[in-house]
C-alpha cells in the first residue's frame, strides 16, 4: 500500500472512532455497565411520576444516551446523574416534580461522581446505608426532598466528598461524628430537618469547609470550642437551633468568614469578638438576636469595618451603646430593640452614612436625640419605640428618606405633630401608639396618600375622624383602639376607592365612643380586610346585610355595643371566618341554622344578648363551651339545658 493510501486509512479509522463518539454522547463504550443498569433501572421503577419526561426515555442499555447521565469516556461508567427539580436552559425555566422512592441501588453506580436529586419534593425514602460504596463521589445534593431516617454512618467513607447538600428534608436523629472525616468537604448544608444531639466536635477537622449551615433544626449542646479551626468558613448558619452556652472565642480566628448567624438559640454570656483589631475583617453579616447575650456591647464590635447588617436585638444586653459603634462606615442595618440598654445614642451615629434602618425600640435609652443624625440622608427605617424620649425633634421629619416612623410608648404629650403633614420623602408607616397624645385626628393627615401602616391607639385622642381620611388611598392598617373618638366611623369605610375591594386589611376602631357607621360599609370597600375589631362602642340597629361581601374576614369583634334585632344570616356567608365575637349586645330571635356553615370557626361568644330557640345542632356551634351562649334567658340546647318540649 502506498504512503498516500496508508495516510487516506488512518484518517478514515479516525473519523469512524470520532464519529462513534459523538452518537454515544462522548462515550466509546455502547452498552451500559450491568452494575450501572440494575441501579438506574431500579431508580427509575421507584418512580411513579415524573413530569419532566426524563426518565420515560431511559429504556435500552445505552444509559450513557439517556437524559441526565453522563459516563466516562474510556471506562464508560456512570460519572455523573443530574436529575435536579429546577430546570433551567436557554429557553425556559421549569420546576419538575417527581414521586416516589429513592432506591439504594443508586448506591451500585460505584464510579459515580455527582449525584443531583435536589428539589424533587415528592421523592421519598431514606439514604442508603450502603452510601459509602460511593468513594468516588465529589458533590451530592438530596435537597428538598422528602428524605427521613438518620444520615448512616458510612457517610463518612466518602473521602473525595466536596459539597454535601442535604437540606430541608425530614432527617432525624444525631450528626454523624465521622463527617468530620470528609476533609475534602467545602459545603456541608443539613438545615431545615430534624437533627438532635450536639454539633460533633470533628466537624473543627473540615479544614477546607467555606460554607456550614445547620440552622432550623433541633440541635443541643455548645457550639464547638475549636470552631475557630475553619480558617476558610466564609458563612456559618447555625440559627434556630437549641444551642446553649457561650459563643467560643476561638470564633476571632474566623479570618475569612463574612456571614455569621447564631440567631434563635439559648446562648449567653457576653459577645467574645472581636478581641483585636483586624480580626473577622470581611464579616459583612451578623445575627445574635433572640438568644441570652448579656453583658455590653463590645466597643471592639466598631473594628468590623465590613459589617453591614447587625443584629443584636431581644437579648439582655445592657448599659450604653459604645460610640465605636460610629465607625461603622458600610452598616445599613442596625438591630438593637429588645434589650436593657440605657444613655442615650450617640453623637457618632451621625456618621453611619449608609444607615437605611435602625430599630432600639423596647430599651431604656433618653433623649434628646442628637442632632447629628440629621445627617442620615438614608435613613428610611426609625423605630425608636418604648424609651424615654418625651418627644420627637424636627430634623426626623426632615430626612430626605425616611418612610417608616415608629415612636409609639415614648411618652410624647400634646397633639400629633404638625411637622409629619410635609415630609421629603412620603411616609408609608406611623406609630405614634400608647403615648399621651390629645386633640383630634388632623385633617391634613389625609394628605399622607402613601400611608400604609397608621397606629393611634392607647392615646387620648378625641373628637370625630375627619371626613379626609377617606383620601387614604394604600392604607392598609389602621388601628385606633384605645381613644376617645366619638362620632360616626363611616370615613373610614371610604378608605382605599380607588383599588377594587379597598385597600384596608386590618382595622381596629375598639374601646372608643362611636356612635355609628357600620350602616355604611359599602359593598366593594372591604373586600380585603381579615381584621374588624368595632367592639367597646356605643354602635346600635342592625347589623348590615352588606356585611356578608367581607369575603376575606377572618375575626369579627362586635362585642360590648348595643346592636339589636336578629342575627343576619349574612354572617354566616363569611367562609373564612375564625373568630365572631358578638357578646354584651341586644341582638334578639333565633341563632340563623346558616351559622353551621362556618366550619373554620374557632372561637365563638354570643353570651350576654336576648337571643331564644334552640341552638342549632351540629358542628361548629355544639363544639364550643356553655359560656359562648349563657346570659341567653330563652336559649336552649346542646351545649345548654335540653329545649323544653
Amino acid at each position: 500500500m502506498t504512503k498516500m493510501g496508508c495516510q487516506m486509512l488512518w484518517l478514515l479509522l479516525a473519523l469512524t472512532l470520532m464519529m462513534a463518539t459523538v452518537s454515544t454522547g462522548g462515550s466509546i463504550v455502547e452498552e451500559c455497565d450491568p452494575g450501572d443498569l440494575k441501579g438506574l433501572a431500579s431508580f427509575r421503577g421507584g418512580i411513579h411520576m415524573d413530569t419532566s419526561g426524563r426518565l420515560a426515555k431511559w429504556v435500552g442499555r445505552r444509559c450513557c444516551r439517556w437524559q441526565g447521565v453522563s459516563c466516562n469516556n474510556e471506562t464508560g461508567r456512570v460519572t455523573e446523574v443530574h436529575l435536579p427539580g429546577f430546570i433551567s436552559t436557554a429557553d425556559f425555566v421549569f420546576q419538575s416534580q417527581m414521586e416516589g422512592w429513592f432506591s439504594p441501588s443508586i448506591t451500585l453506580l460505584t464510579s459515580l461522581e455527582v449525584l443531583d436529586l435536589g428539589g424533587l419534593a415528592g421523592l421519598s425514602g431514606r439514604i442508603p446505608t450502603s452510601i459509602g460504596r460511593l468513594k468516588n463521589l465529589r458533590k451530592l445534593y438530596l435537597y428538598g426532598n422528602k428524605l427521613r431516617g438518620s444520615v448512616p454512618e458510612s457517610i463518612g467513607k466518602l473521602l473525595k466528598l466536596e459539597e454535601l447538600h442535604m437540606h430541608e428534608n425530614r432527617l432525624s436523629g444525631f450528626l454523624p461524628p465521622n463527617l468530620g472525616c470528609l476533609k475534602n468537604l467545602n459545603a456541608l448544608l443539613l438545615h431545615s430537618n430534624r437533627f438532635t444531639g450536639s454539633i460533633p466536635a470533628s466537624f473543627s477537622n473540615l479544614t477546607n469547609l467555606m460554607h456550614l449551615d445547620l440552622h432550623d433544626n433541633s440541635l443541643t449542646g455548645h457550639i464547638p470550642q475549636n470552631i475557630g479551626d475553619l480558617q476558610l468558613l466564609k458563612e456559618l448558619d447555625l440559627s434556630d437551633n437549641l444551642l446553649n452556652g457561650e459563643i467560643p472565642a476561638s470564633v476571632n480566628n474566623l479570618t475569612s468568614i463574612s456571614v455569621m448567624y447564631l440567631d434563635a438559640n439559648h446562648l449567653e454570656g457576653e459577645i467574645p469578638f472581636p478581641s483585636n483589631y483586624g480580626q473577622m475583617p470581611l464579616l459583612g453579616f451578623l445575627r445574635l438576636q433572640n438568644n441570652q447575650l448579656g453583658g455590653k456591647i463590645p466597643p471592639n464590635l466598631g473594628y468590623l469595618v465590613s459589617l453591614q447588617r447587625v443584629s443584636l436585638e431581644n437579648n439582655r444586653l445592657e448599659g450604653a451603646i459604645p460610640s465605636s459603634l460610629g465607625n461603622l462606615e458600610a452598616l445599613t442595618e442596625l438591630y438593637l430593640s429588645g434589650n436593657k440598654l440605657s444613655g442615650v445614642i450617640p453623637k457618632s451615629f451621625g456618621q453611619l452614612s449608609h444607615l437605611i434602618l435602625l430599630t432600639l425600640s423596647h430599651n431604656s435609652i433618653q433623649g434628646p436625640l442628637p442632632n447629628e443624625m440629621s445627617a442620615l440622608q438614608n435613613l428610611q427605617t426609625l423605630d425608636l419605640s418604648f424609651n424615654s424620649l418625651n418627644s420627637i425633634p424636627r430634623w426626623v421629619a426632615e430626612l430626605p428618606s425616611l418612610s417608616r416612623i415608629y415612636f409609639a410608648g415614648c411618652g410624647i404629650k400634646g397633639q400629633i405633630p404638625d411637622m409629619l403633614k410635609s415630609t421629603p420623602s412620603p411616609i408609608q408607616e406611623l406609630d405614634l401608639s400608647a403615648n399621651d397624645l390629645t386633640g383630634g385626628i388632623p385633617a391634613w393627615m389625609g394628605s399622607l396618600t402613601q400611608l400604609y401602616s397608621l397606629n393611634l391607639s392607647r392615646n387620648h385622642l378625641s373628637s370625630s375622624i375627619p371626613a379626609s381620611v377617606a383620601d387614604f388611598q394604600e392604607l392598609g392598617v389602621l388601628d385606633l383602639h384605645s381613644n376617645n373618638i366619638t362620632g360616626s366611623m363611616e370615613h373610614v369605610f371610604k378608605i382605599g376607592t380607588s383599588f377594587p375591594g379597598g385597600s384596608l386589611t386590618y382595622v381596629d376602631l375598639s374601646d372608643n365612643s362611636f356612635t355609628s357607621g357600620i350602616q355604611q360599609i359599602s359593598v366593594g370597600t372591604l373586600e380585603r380586610v381579615v381584621y374588624l375589631n368595632l367592639s367597646h362602642n356605643l354602635q346600635e340597629g342592625k347589623l348590615p346585610t352588606s356585611m356578608e361581601k367581607l369575603k376575606a374576614l377572618q375575626s369579627l369583634d362586635l362585642s360590648y355595643n348595643k346592636f339589636g334585632f336578629g342575627l343576619v344570616e349574612a354572617l354566616a356567608n363569611l367562609s373564612h371566618l375564625e373568630t365572631l365575637k358578638l357578646q354584651r349586645n341586644q341582638f334578639t330571635g333565633r341563632i340563623p341554622a346558616e351559622f353551621l356553615n362556618l366550619k373554620n370557626l374557632k372561637d365563638l361568644d354570643l353570651s350576654d344578648n336576648l337571643l331564644v330557640g334552640e341552638i342549632p345542632a351540629g358542628k361548629p356551634l355544639s363544639d364550643f363551651p356553655q359560656s359562648c351562649f349563657t346570659g341567653n334567658t330563652g336559649l336552649c340546647g346542646k351545649p345548654l339545658s335540653p329545649c323544653k318540649s
